[in-house]
């Protein structure tokens, strides 16, 4: 693992515990601007922005048919990102990781 994601590895697994966590990760990534760290907080924040977004039309229906894959799908994002970031690695998540880089490029 190399050294830039050893430094930023604290702050890019709290970002990833709730949309809480990703403000807190990002103020602590407000000094030392580490690159690991943006790149998962902007990938939490992804996640998370994705979870209200969708929650709020899945909540719509009652249907488990509905929501349990909403949350299958949510949880496998988020378990994703988690483990990347422990592992030190920078990988998308699935279908949306890319997107998240983009929409929040300003996050550095």
């Amino acid at each position: 693992m190399n050294t830039t994601a050893e430094e930023g590895k604290t702050a890019a697994i709290v970002a990833y515990l709730t949309i809480i966590g990703t403000i807190i990760a990002y103020f602590i990534n407000n000094d030392t601007k580490n690159s690991f760290a943006s790149f998962h907080i902007r990938q939490a924040l992804g996640i998370h922005i994705t979870y209200f977004l969708l929650g709020a039309l899945v909540s719509i229906f009652d249907s488990w048919l509905i929501t349990w894959p909403f949350w299958i799908f949510i949880f496998v994002l988020w378990g994703y990102g988690l483990v990347t970031a422990l592992q030190g690695e920078q990988k998308e998540v699935p279908l949306l990781g890319n997107n998240f880089q983009k929409w929040f490029s300003t996050i550095s």
